[in-house]
Parts: structure tokens; C-alpha cells; sequence
């Protein structure tokens, strides 16, 4: 069975969020029309209590996007984003959820980020969604969402690992680019990974 997986397409990830990622609402109308050809959907979604040691604002006098150690694992801080509840961690609106089987929310221990949406950052705990895919007898994952340079790319990788063959649908993924060449530096590595990107 091969499912289409969605990467959070959440409103503080879209033009004028919180950490808006350029073009992302872009993907939507891309990602509407995909949902028929597969037989099942999931998504992610960052849910981050407001106390999470990945925002900046948590850490006085750093700035956002400097790099820091989160307990022990090296860390960007970001600007504070889809927080539980609120209105920057829902799906945007444009986003068709009626086929969502599934979604695996992210990012909840305050101790540890979580880019990919199988593990946290430091493979320490594990969202459910690898073992989900396979009781429905998922063995082929196509991939879209934001952003190519994050989540999207650490989802592919640690999604190859636990065996499952993965397409990135790179018309339908939008990236960071902290800084230039990000993306395609994170393509590159998720196709020497074994992915196949799909442009």
C-alpha cells in the first residue's frame, strides 16, 4: 500500500506565521489534488507546549536562529510556533483534512526538538507513526509538505531506515533555506539516503 504523508502544513508554517516558510501555501492546491491517487493519508503537526526549549524567547539573550545545546543534542532556536491550541499550530484552511486518516503530532517533550515525524531529534522517543504505517500495511511513502530543509527531509530519513521506500513530491515541499542552498543540500542527502525525488 503506498500512502501520501503531509508534512506540517500548519498555519504558522505559511506567509505571514510565525515562521512563515516562503511559498509554502503554494504546495496546498498541489497537495488537494494528490489525495485521490493514494490509499491513505496522513499528516504531522508540530504541537509544542509554550515553555518548548527550541524557542529562542526561552533562552535570554540568544536570538532567534542562533545555534545552541538542548539537552545535549545541538539545536536551532526558533521564533515560538505552533503552540498547542492556538490558532499557528492548526492545518491551514485551504488544506483538505477530509482524508486525514491519521495525524502524528510532534514536538511535545519541552527537552528535546522533533524535526522528523517518527522520532525526536535524538531517536530517544517515537511518535508511533512508523509502527501505525505498518499495521496498515504501508510500504510506499510519498512525501510533501514544509519544510524540505527540516522536517521534511528528517521524515524521509529515518522513514528509509524503518524500510520504507519514500518519494519526496518536490513540487509539493518548500523549504527554509536558513541558509543558501539549504534545500538542495538536504535533497542531495535524502537521495543519497535511497529516496526517490520526484520534481
Amino acid at each position: 500500500m503506498k500512502a501520501l504523508l503531509l508534512i506540517d502544513i500548519q498555519n504558522d508554517f505559511m506567509p505571514g506565521g510565525a515562521l512563515a516558510v516562503t511559498g509554502g501555501d503554494e504546495i496546498i492546491p498541489i497537495v488537494n489534488k494528490l489525495h485521490p491517487q493514494f490509499d491513505l493519508v496522513v499528516a504531522t503537526q508540530d504541537w509544542h507546549p509554550a515553555d518548548h526549549g527550541s524557542f529562542a524567547a526561552n533562552h535570554p539573550g540568544k536570538n532567534v536562529f542562533e545555534q545552541t545545546d538542548l539537552d545535549g543534542l545541538p539545536q536551532t532556536l526558533w521564533p515560538v510556533h505552533c503552540v498547542q491550541n492556538t490558532g499557528g499550530a492548526l492545518f491551514a484552511p485551504a488544506l483538505d483534512t477530509r482524508r486525514i486518516a491519521r495525524v502524528f503530532t510532534k514536538g511535545m517533550n519541552p527537552r528535546i526538538d522533533s524535526y522528523s515525524g517518527l522520532y525526536d531529534n535524538g531517536h530517544r522517543a517515537s511518535t508511533g507513526m512508523g509502527e501505525w504505517l505498518k499495521t496498515q500495511g504501508v510500504q510506499e511513502l510519498h512525501v510533501a509538505g514544509v519544510a524540505t530543509d527540516y522536517c521534511v527531509k528528517f521524515t524521509v530519513l529515518d522513514a528509509l531506515k524503518e524500510g520504507f521506500s519514500v518519494t519526496v513530491l518536490t513540487s509539493a515541499c518548500r523549504g527554509v533555506n536558513l541558509q543558501p542552498g539549504d534545500v538542495d543540500r538536504a535533497l542531495a542527502e535524502i537521495l543519497a539516503a535511497g529516496a526517490v525525488i520526484q520534481r
